[in-house]
């Protein structure tokens, strides 16, 4: 059976995926491994770890018999770099995106490059620290010199993957544009800072998402993707299977809402609000707002749990009661205070149990709960639409299973067409997609994801 093999390389997850020809999953294998301390006694991935593990399931799966191995590719997490010596050898750690920048390291950027605002316009990019990746750079190059004056390549962790089997160096669009502050969207180039500090010299040359490369492993040839980063891998599917534009709302611990098309620039207020810029396999912007939805869902869950004496997993069983639902239409405030989420204008409302003493009910307060996070999360959803005029929404990530949550958000946006999917290969589907580079037929959605269509509230 020819199959396409595919790494999918998530922060906790390390997973190996074989495709058939209709793109359905015909083998897997899973790993998890402990994390490792970098130079500083950081946690970080252990990346000797991982390339072993990689190049030894790689080896397993191309002498199974029962398949054929014809093309490979790569889905990560990004925000990360490798960086490597002129002997293709990693010079650093692979530094965790969540290890602290130095604020003084920081300042004394911004006073060469800034104003702040100007450059996260610019670069649509909300200023993150780590999370800036092409700040990793400036950090490595300032603070670790000795290091850096080693560094022939940097490469992003897609890329880096790609690297160990096809001896390459290479960029492609959806690694540097992943908030990284190196990419001026409106010049379609790096940003003048890169080439202040030279770093342009350190980045391989730009390459389309769906390049790949033909390798020889004994006497099997394999055609071998450049990676991807995840997020864009998991829009593509959609992008390759719709002919109408849509948004794509992937919930989860971070609630992403993605707007593939939109080409209007960011102004101070979207990236203030975690509004960004990602970009397509093809260099084109997607317009992404962050939420921290699930965070958020899970602090509420337990402070429910607690109030009433109920077992966490209760949240998990309650149903949608149309009872609850009318009596809360009295409710046209909010009732709860966000902790992980901002509200504009809000203020302190008082302690926890000041506010849930007003419900009867672990459910009238759940169902609460579920109808402000909807709002919020359609505030979100909105910023990433922007001026573009979409109904079509897809939602996915584990909010799907959320039916309360799912009927009042139907019920903030009228007019919307929103179906629900579930595909929990979305990202190394989307890479698998990639590398082959070809439109699907619609019904593609209907065979690879479960969509169901949601209706509004209706009483």
């Amino acid at each position: 059976m020819d199959v396409t093999a595919i790494f999918d390389i998530g922060k906790t997850n390390k997973k190996f995926f074989l495709f058939d020809a209709q793109f359905r999953e015909v083998h897997r294998a899973y790993t998890r491994f402990e994390e490792t301390k970098d130079d500083d006694g950081d946690a970080c991935d252990d990346l000797q770890q991982l390339t072993a593990w990689m190049k030894a399931t790689f080896a397993e799966a191309l002498a199974d018999q029962r398949f054929n191995i014809r093309w490979l590719n790569f889905s990560t997490y990004g925000a990360s770099l490798v960086h490597i010596d002129r002997n293709g050898q990693p010079v650093t750690p692979l530094y965790n995106y969540l290890k602290r920048l130095p604020e003084d390291l920081m300042e004394r950027f911004m006073e060469q490059y800034g104003p702040s605002e100007n450059w996260q316009a610019q670069t649509a990019s909300p200023l993150m620290g780590m999370l800036n990746s092409g700040l990793q750079l400036y950090w490595l190059k300032h603070h670790k010199p000795e290091q850096f004056a080693k560094v022939h390549r940097s490469l992003h962790f897609p890329q880096f993957c790609a690297y160990l089997f096809t001896g390459k160096v290479q960029t492609e669009y959806t690694s540097i544009g992943c908030h990284t502050g190196l990419w001026h969207y409106k010049e379609g180039d790096y940003h003048p800072w890169v080439y202040a500090e030279d770093l342009d010299r350190k980045m391989p040359a730009l390459c389309p998402t769906t390049t790949a490369t033909p390798v020889h492993f004994g006497e099997q040839e394999v055609m071998v993707g450049v990676g991807i980063h995840d997020s864009s891998a998991a829009l593509l599917p959609y992008i390759l299977a719709n002919k109408e534009p849509f948004l794509l709302l992937s919930t989860g611990t971070w609630s992403i809402a993605l707007n593939p098309f939109s080409a209007a620039p960011l102004t101070k207020t979207d990236l203030a609000n975690d509004c960004l810029n990602f970009l397509r396999v093809d260099g084109m912007p997607v317009r992404a707002a962050r939420l921290f939805l699930g965070n958020e869902y899970k602090i509420w869950a337990r402070k429910l749990a607690e109030y009433y004496g109920k077992p966490y997993e209760t949240h998990r069983n309650v149903a949608f009661d149309t009872g609850i639902h009318q009596q809360l239409q009295s409710i046209t405030e909010p009732v709860f205070q966000w902790e992980s989420i901002r509200r504009p204008g809000e203020t302190a409302q008082g302690a926890a149990e000041t506010r849930l003493s007003r419900f009867g009910s672990y459910e009238a307060a759940y169902h609460q709960l579920m109808r402000e996070l909807a709002q919020a999360q359609c505030q979100s959803l909105k910023r990433a639409q922007g001026q573009s005029d979409i109904r079509k929404l897809y939602i996915d990530g584990g909010f799907v299973d959320n039916a309360i949550f799912l009927r009042y958000l139907a019920e903030a946006l009228p007019g919307y067409s929103i179906t629900t999917t579930e595909s929990p290969l979305g990202s190394a589907l989307g890479a698998a997609m990639a590398i082959h580079n070809r439109v699907v037929d619609p019904e593609f959605i209907l065979d690879h994801f479960s969509p169901q269509l949601q209706k509004p509230i209706t009483t």
